[in-house]
């Protein structure tokens, strides 16, 4: 928008330099050929009220012309009434484009103002005079000069002019610039609102007292919209959180009657009090994840440029005594370091529960590859794992919140890991993407912006 916004200023812009250039050169030309034929018209009447003289006193008009042509390079001729040339100052005298001037003269009318003298034309400039005995007109003198020096000033002014009209040109483009960013600034807040919410900056608004009155009453509303969302998602994070939290107390309760229910039960009953104090616990680590998921959805802490590679080193350690204890390797691989925008805790929390699943998942004596990686604009944190994977369908469903493989419904968990993990990583504009393996398994990837994208 910003573009088409900024290229339409400008073509009005260039519009309306275009139509105040364009007359303003055609004037310029006009009146440098008018200049140039008014001192010619009024030579060549002087020549013509001297050959009058001449008629009558005797004076003589052919060294009078001779000089003038000597001086400035300006041929002239004298015709007689019939057309003849009766003196030329000039042998052979060419009159090409001067018969229709002539006939004028000899009608006893004077020549007319030509047209413009544009730079890409050769036309010379004609001006006759009839000379009058008495009432009758008894010849005519005639001019014939270039018009060269007069075409150069012409193309000499319109250079001094487009030099002009492009510095006027840049001034409009920085004039388009200033508007565009003027008016587009409450759009581009509203939008940068959008993304920040849409990364759980539910905080965020839009500064609404710049730009025209209907981006500002725009920004007003989106403000009260966001607001608006914004008690929604708490009130309902509150009420996630303190639901969650009320029942633990009883929930816990239930899970020791069981366990005492489980010791003192006949031996016919024992199985079934154990299944359900196995349920209570199941419940209790939904309840557990919900608290979690709460607490990330109320966090949003901004990113900070972060070295990803200590907080992986100090995570694949943390669980390298589960995998001793389940036959499993977990390996690292990658750089010394890689600078990433992220909060550190949402990474640590995102890589635990990336890790947990691939413990959980992944067979006995199987390896788990975290590799650490850089790409343009982005530093990432891989996960892969040698389990049996998930079926192409299933694969958009990961990381939905409480959903399960149906292969994996008996595997304990709340299903909540990497709900939580995507939670704690949009603040910071991270991704959390899944992918089958290339061996199988799945691979798990963290990718955060590098601080120059």
């Amino acid at each position: 928008m910003r573009v088409r916004l900024f290229v339409l200023l400008l073509v009005l812009m260039t519009i309306a330099l275009a139509a105040l250039g364009v007359p303003l050169a055609e004037s310029q030309a006009r009146a440098r050929t008018q200049t140039v034929f008014l001192d010619r018209l009024n030579d060549t009447a002087r020549f013509a009220s001297i050959a009058q003289q001449s008629q009558e006193n005797g004076e003589s008009l052919p060294a009078e012309l001779a000089r003038y042509d000597e001086v400035y390079r300006i041929a002239a001729a004298v015709l007689a009434r019939d057309g003849q040339v009766q003196f030329a100052t000039r042998t052979p005298v060419d009159l090409t484009g001067a018969a229709e001037r002539i006939d004028a003269a000899l009608g006893g009318r004077r020549s007319e103002a030509p047209g413009p003298a544009w730079p890409w034309t050769h036309d010379r400039l004609v001006v006759a005079e009839p000379v009058i005995s008495g009432s009758d007109v008894v010849g005519a003198i005639v001019t014939m000069s270039s018009l060269g020096k007069t075409r150069s000033q012409v193309l000499h002014g319109w250079v001094r002019l487009g030099l002009v009209e492009l510095a006027a040109l840049v001034v409009c483009v920085l004039t388009a610039l200033a508007l565009t960013r003027w008016v587009l600034r409450p759009v581009r807040l509203v939008d940068q609102l959008a993304h920040d919410i849409a990364t759980g900056r539910r905080g965020a608004r839009v500064p609404g007292e710049s730009g025209p009155p209907e981006l500002r009453r725009l920004a007003r509303s989106i403000n009260d919209m966001a607001a608006h969302v914004e008690t929604m998602l708490e009130a309902q994070t509150a009420f996630v959180a303190d639901a969650s939290h009320q029942l633990r107390n009883p929930l816990n309760a239930l899970l020791l009657r069981l366990d005492d229910l489980a010791m003192r039960a006949p031996p016919p009953w024992r199985a079934e009090t154990a299944l359900a104090g196995d349920d209570g616990r199941h419940l209790a680590d939904i309840l557990d994840g919900l608290l979690r998921l709460a607490d990330a959805e109320r966090r949003g802490t901004a990113p900070r440029p972060t070295d990803l590679v200590p907080i992986v080193v100090e995570r694949v350690g943390a669980w390298q005594a589960l995998a001793r204890r389940r036959q499993m390797t977990v390996r690292r691989l990658g750089p010394d370091s890689a600078v990433g925008l992220v909060d550190p805790l949402a990474l640590a929390t995102a890589i635990d529960s990336v890790l947990d699943n691939a413990l959980k998942f992944g067979p006995n004596g199987s390896t788990v590859t975290v590799q650490v990686a850089v790409e343009p604009g982005w530093a990432l944190v891989s996960v892969t794992d040698d389990g049996d994977g998930l079926a192409p369908g299933e694969l958009a469903r990961v990381g939905d919140r409480f959903w399960r493989s149906r292969r994996h419904q008996n595997v304990e968990g709340s299903g909540l890991g990497l709900a939580v993990a995507r939670t704690l990583l949009a603040p910071s504009d991270a991704r959390l993407e899944v992918t089958a393996a290339p061996g199988g398994g799945l691979r798990v990837t963290i990718r955060c912006r590098t601080a120059g994208r």
